[in-house]
Formats: structure tokens, C-alpha cells, sequence
């Protein structure tokens, strides 16, 4: 127990690792809610891909200007340049075009991803930084500038959340609203923007260009699916950001496995769990609901029976009459608590809002018998198809075939309609 937990505890490296990318899990899982929210998924992946350009050109800037190497403000300045480059970018092209906000996304950042690597490959001699390190990341060798970056990221992008977190809330559920009682939603986006590509850039020198996705997207997704409220939602985010960096660093050490890759492991596994049980989201909650799940037609088959009936209406009557029979008593106890049916002793009668329901079920089946006259069915069809095609209720179907009959008052077989 002590080499598998405590060991690794004592080790500068695995310390480290787990204040640096803890930090960057929280805050990424914070901000991660708006950008889920918000369908900005894809953004995120797009930011961390232009980085590489932005960081070729402070390396390169730093290097020529001021002779110094892998200088991070200097790489992080520039990764924050190229990250409202891009956005600017997205949004212009979105703008001025037909082509979807989507669509430029995937125009730009591969355009400036690709921007970035043939900076790097021209000015080689120059640019000493190791793509598969940036695009993989090495949490495991953490520097302490990259704890003191991720730091202040981390409390610059939390406090701008915590002070406009009304502002954010309203903007992401209503953005009409919000521009129509004076907020600046456009603002607010661009703030957002920021606020993710901070984050990007603090994570990528940790966990790398792919995975940064990741922590900014699974965590807040495994809080999505436990939480209908923002504020809840985030704090799970940032808790889900943290177990996943733990889990993943533990797994890492006894794996002997890429740190990055194994955070993310987790965090997807962590995920899968959450989506197998989330108590209303889940699929076993779903699977639950589609057992216990009335089908309508049968609900629909009980109503017209009894109203047919016209008196209190006996279960071997329904047995005898209701095509789906499976359930049958199940659906009755549910229809009674639901209170379209109420029980006697010599059976089941429908109830005032039974009726109502029942009578439409029985206008749109008189009215599929007179439109399928009307189309040349055959005598002895018109009940078994109408049959069929009464469950397609809804009243703008029953509206156009009222309008399309000229409202007929009877059926083919003489039953009023209205």
C-alpha cells in the first residue's frame, strides 16, 4: 500500500505534477462548463492547434531580439496573440461569408497550426522546441514556471467568472435576453475567448496540444450529466479536473506510462462511469424510464375502448379490445394516477380529462375512415386502418383532414364526428 500511494507522494516530480496540473484541471473544468454550454467544443481544440504558431513566434522574437530561450511570458504573450488571431479570424470569415462559423474554425486553426510548423521547420537553427513535447506535453517534468503561469492564470480567470458569473449565466441560457436588457454579449464572448485561451496556453507546456481538449471538455461534460444548475455544475467540473489529474498521475506511475495520455485515460473512464449512472441522465436511469414507459397507442386503445363501451368498463373487456395486452394492468394504474380513469367495482370509467383525451382518439380515427372512403379504400379496410392511423392525433394532422374533407359531420359508417 505505502509503494503504491504514499511512495510516489514523496517524490518532487509527482508534486509538482499534481499542484501544476490540478490547478489546470480546475480552472479548465470551470471554464470547460460555458464552452460545453455554449457548443464551443471545437474552439477549444482550435485554439490549442494555433498555439504552436503563437509560441514559434515568441520563441523566435525572444530568441533574436533578446537572445534568451524558452523564455515562457514571451511564448505565453505570443500563444495568447495567436489564440485572438484566430478567434478574429473565425469571426470574419463567418461574418462576411456564406460559409459556417464551423467550418471556418476548421479553416483557420489548421491553417494556422500549419502556419506554426513551417515556422518552427524554417527558423530550426533558431526555434529548439520539441513539437512531439508540445503536441503530447510532459506533466511529468513541470518546471516551477510553469507552476507560477498556471497559477496565475488560474486566478486571473477565476475571479473574472466569479465577478461576471451573472453576466456569463444570462449570455449562455439567453443571449436575446441578455442584449435586451443591456448586456454585451459580444463583449462577454470575447472576454470568454480569452479566459479559454489563457487556459489553453497555461495547459498545453503540461499535458499538451491534444489533451488540453480534453481537460477543458470531459470534465465539464461528467458535471453535465449530474447537474441542472450552473454554479453546481462547475464546482463538479473542477472536482471531476481534479480527480482525473490524481487518478491519472497514480496511473501514470504504476502503468510507467505517458503522464498526459494516462490523465485523460482516467478522465474518459471517469466519464463512462458517471454516464452509466448519473441518477437522472444516465443510462440506466434511461433504461429504467423506457422499461416503466406506457406506449401511447396502448394508453390511446384503453380510452377508446371504454369510451366505446359507454359504461364501466371490466379488465377482460380491455384483454379482449386493446391490441398491446403486455402491461395491460400496469398501464391502467398509471392511467388512474394520472387521472384519466377512476375505478369501480364493476370497472374502469374515464374521467373528465379521460373523455377529452378519448374523444380526440375517436375524432381522428372517424376522420381517417372518411378520408380513406374517400381514396377508394375498400368497405371492409376503413376500421383496421383507421385503426392504425388514429394514433397520428396531433391536431394539425386532424386540422388538415377536417379542412381537406370540407369538415365532414358523419363517418362512412354513420357515426358523428364532431
Amino acid at each position: 500500500m505505502y509503494e503504491l500511494f504514499i511512495a510516489p507522494l514523496t517524490e518532487t516530480y509527482f508534486q509538482k505534477a499534481l499542484i501544476g496540473g490540478s490547478i489546470v484541471a480546475m480552472v479548465a473544468g470551470v471554464v470547460g462548463c460555458l464552452v460545453v454550454l455554449r457548443r464551443m467544443a471545437f474552439l477549444g481544440d482550435a485554439l490549442s492547434h494555433a498555439m504552436i504558431a503563437g509560441v514559434a513566434g515568441g520563441y523566435l522574437v525572444m530568441k533574436l531580439l533578446f537572445s534568451l530561450e524558452a523564455h515562457a511570458p514571451g511564448m505565453l504573450l505570443g500563444s495568447l496573440i495567436a489564440a485572438v488571431t484566430t478567434v478574429a479570424l473565425i469571426s470574419f470569415v463567418a461574418r462576411i461569408s456564406r460559409v459556417k462559423e464551423d467550418t471556418a474554425i476548421g479553416i483557420m486553426y489548421t491553417g494556422i497550426f500549419a502556419l506554426g510548423v513551417v515556422v518552427v521547420s524554417i527558423f530550426r537553427h533558431y526555434i529548439h522546441i520539441d513539437l512531439m513535447h508540445f503536441i503530447m506535453g510532459d506533466i511529468l517534468g513541470v518546471a516551477d514556471t510553469d507552476l507560477w503561469v498556471s497559477a496565475f492564470v488560474a486566478a486571473l480567470v477565476l475571479t473574472v467568472l466569479i465577478l461576471f458569473f451573472r453576466h456569463f449565466q444570462i449570455a449562455t441560457f439567453d443571449p436575446i435576453m441578455a442584449a435586451s436588457i443591456g448586456l454585451p454579449v459580444l463583449l462577454l464572448d470575447y472576454v470568454l475567448t480569452i479566459c479559454v485561451s489563457l487556459v489553453v496556453v497555461s495547459a498545453v507546456s503540461m499535458v499538451g496540444v491534444i489533451l488540453v481538449v480534453g481537460l477543458l471538455i470531459t470534465p465539464a461534460a461528467t458535471a453535465y450529466l449530474l447537474s441542472d444548475r450552473l454554479d453546481r455544475m462547475m464546482w463538479l467540473a473542477a472536482l471531476f479536473g481534479v480527480t482525473s489529474v490524481v487518478g491519472g498521475l497514480y496511473l501514470c506511475v504504476w502503468l510507467d506510462s505517458a503522464g498526459g495520455g494516462a490523465i485523460m485515460l482516467f478522465c474518459t473512464l471517469q466519464f463512462l462511469v458517471v454516464l452509466v449512472v448519473a441518477p437522472k441522465y444516465g443510462l440506466l436511469a434511461r433504461w429504467l424510464r423506457m422499461r416503466n414507459l406506457i406506449p401511447q397507442q396502448q394508453v390511446e386503445d384503453i380510452l377508446t375502448t371504454i369510451l366505446r363501451y359507454e359504461k364501466p368498463t371490466p379488465m377482460n373487456i380491455l384483454y379482449q379490445y386493446v391490441e398491446q395486452d403486455k402491461g395491460l394492468k400496469k398501464a391502467v394504474l398509471s392511467m388512474i394516477g394520472d387521472g384519466l380513469l377512476v375505478e369501480a367495482p364493476e370497472g374502469f370509467s374515464l374521467t373528465e380529462d379521460g373523455t377529452k383525451e378519448a374523444g380526440k382518439v375517436l375524432k381522428a380515427h372517424r376522420l381517417w375512415e372518411a378520408y380513406l372512403e374517400s381514396i377508394g379504400t375498400p368497405q371492409e379496410e376503413l376500421h383496421p386502418t383507421a385503426h392504425h392511423l388514429e394514433h397520428i392525433s396531433d391536431s394539425s394532422t386532424v386540422d388538415y383532414l377536417d379542412e381537406k374533407l370540407g369538415k365532414p359531420v358523419r363517418d362512412p359508417h354513420g357515426q358523428s364526428i364532431r
